[in-house]
């Protein structure tokens, strides 16, 4: 491979993957209103207060239309499907689709909108409105929404407040004045001064920019040559996000942002929008009560956000170099598994990590899930 192709390599997104900056030149959502009035026609006896859905996704398809689907909790015997280009104006006069409790709608595109909203109007219960998590930006794929999750208790995390990202580099004017449109107006910035500067960010205008870097540019190390060595270095990465001093600094400042109940909506990022972005997610998820699955679940879906750019990057690769820059590329729970791992291992619980190492005690946690938190 001549030099230029490493180059366009590395560009594309190679080292970018790296959690531990040595190289860093280099599925559906959910939200709800808490105080929404049952729609006529629906009753809401006293006793069914609570959002009573247990999961529910939206899928935009290639033609343009949505895939809706949902579980809800017994005693629900139908529930209506409307639309909105934004969650406070959602037209309630003819129901899209129609269900029964459990149920896969597909409705066609309602017309055009930066986003579509969906309520689920169920018989019983409050309603729950959802949206395809991803915002379909072709200059930022992993761009997504980061709430729209269910917590144990039966609560979601607020939709169109936390928005995740990768590189907002090569954001398009068009996806800036749709950015603005949604209302974000903070950027926190996980990258490291060299990445920084290679690729500064673009934003809406009146975004409030805020460096929040987790790595630092003291580490740096050879690739690795071997899958088992990329792995490695993976894992030591997220355990470093952990407990290393700038990530500990870096990630307050995210929390602070996140709980600030001044803040319009925040967007995070680092390069890939997968690593230090993930921990992030994983971090903010966690203190809100969300299960360690979906944890899971939301960090593994930048596999799918980045497929095409993951395999376009190891296109340009010789093929015995490939395991090796896969194993950098992708997110694997044992990568995520080595956070919590090393969260139990120095603090013993993560409500002792929020504190100790974020200084988030237990009534930073209660504002946090006030904000944030519907249902």
């Amino acid at each position: 491979m001549s030099d230029l192709s490493r180059r366009r390599v590395l560009a594309t997104g190679v080292t970018a993957a790296l959690t531990l900056g040595a190289l860093a030149t280099g599925t559906a959502a959910a939200s709800a209103h808490s105080a929404h009035p049952s729609k006529p026609g629906h009753s809401t006896p006293a006793a069914h207060h609570a959002i009573p859905f247990t999961a529910a996704t939206v899928t935009q398809q290639a033609n343009g239309s949505f895939s809706i689907s949902w579980t809800s909790a017994p005693g629900v015997g139908r529930v209506s499907v409307y639309a909105g280009r934004d969650q406070q104006h959602i037209a309630h006069g003819h129901a899209l689709a129609t269900g029964r409790g459990t149920a896969t709608v597909t409705v066609p595109s309602p017309g055009t909108a930066d986003r579509w909203w969906f309520e689920l109007v169920p018989d019983h219960g409050q309603p729950l409105t959802i949206a395809d998590r991803s915002l379909h930006l072709a200059s930022a794929p992993n761009f997504r929404d980061a709430g729209g999750y269910r917590t144990t208790d039966g609560q979601w995390v607020r939709m169109g407040v936390l928005y995740r990202s990768g590189d907002l580099s090569a954001l398009t004017d068009a996806d800036l004045a749709t950015l603005h449109r949604l209302g974000i107006r903070t950027d926190i910035d996980l990258r490291t001064a060299t990445e920084r500067g290679t690729a500064p960010d673009r934003l809406p205008s009146g975004t409030r920019y805020v460096v929040a870097d987790v790595l630092g540019d003291a580490l740096s190390g050879a690739l690795p040559t071997t899958e088992d060595a990329a792995e490695q270095m993976m894992t030591e990465g997220e355990r470093t996000m952990v407990s290393g001093d700038n990530a500990k600094k870096a990630y307050t400042t995210l929390v602070d942002a996140a709980a600030d109940p001044r803040a319009a909506a925040v967007v995070y990022h680092c390069t890939a929008g997968k690593d230090r972005t993930g921990w992030a997610s994983a971090t903010l998820l966690t203190a809100l009560g969300v299960p360690r699955a979906t944890v899971v679940q939301d960090y593994l879906a930048s596999n799918t956000y980045r497929a095409a750019e993951n395999a376009a990057a190891l296109a340009q690769l010789p093929e015995a170099m490939r395991p090796a820059y896969k194993a950098l590329l992708d997110v694997r729970p044992e990568y995520l598994n080595a956070g919590f791992d090393e969260v139990a291992r120095k603090y013993g619980s993560f409500d002792r990590y929020l504190d100790a190492a974020l200084g988030f005690d237990s009534r930073d946690v209660r504002e946090l899930r006030r904000r944030l938190l519907v249902g």
